[in-house]
């Protein structure tokens, strides 16, 4: 069961590598612009800003791979924790969407991590 748990830690990184790649490099491209629905002339103005969001999901992704990589199940906790936070945040200020693609994936990957040895 460990495998699952690590498993889903592993996921909810690739998303926030994903979520960074979006944020950081596609904000203002076709393929940000379709999946975030803005136009060209407000992601242009909001660019910088999307960056920096961009920069802490990979912060995020970071603390998880580093978990993974010998850290221990203590900092896959905080960091699962973390996202968990700020995607219920982000699910109620900015879009519904966000609950389901970052605060559920970590709902899960915290469960594992939990049930499975926890802060060990």
């Amino acid at each position: 069961m460990s495998t699952f748990a690590d498993i889903a830690v592993a996921l909810v990184a690739l998303l926030h590598l994903y979520f960074l790649v979006l944020e950081m490099f596609l904000w203002d491209k076709p393929l940000g612009l379709r999946t975030f629905r803005h136009t060209p002339e407000y992601a242009a103005s909001t660019r910088v800003l999307a960056a920096n969001q961009g920069l802490y999901n990979g912060f995020l992704a970071a603390g998880l791979l580093w978990g993974l990589l010998g850290a221990g199940r203590a900092v896959e906790v905080f960091f699962l924790a973390c996202v968990l936070v700020a995607g219920l945040y982000g699910a109620a200020t900015a879009s519904r969407k966000i609950l389901w693609f970052q605060a559920a994936p970590a709902a899960v990957a915290l469960t594992l991590v939990l049930v499975n040895g926890g802060l060990r």
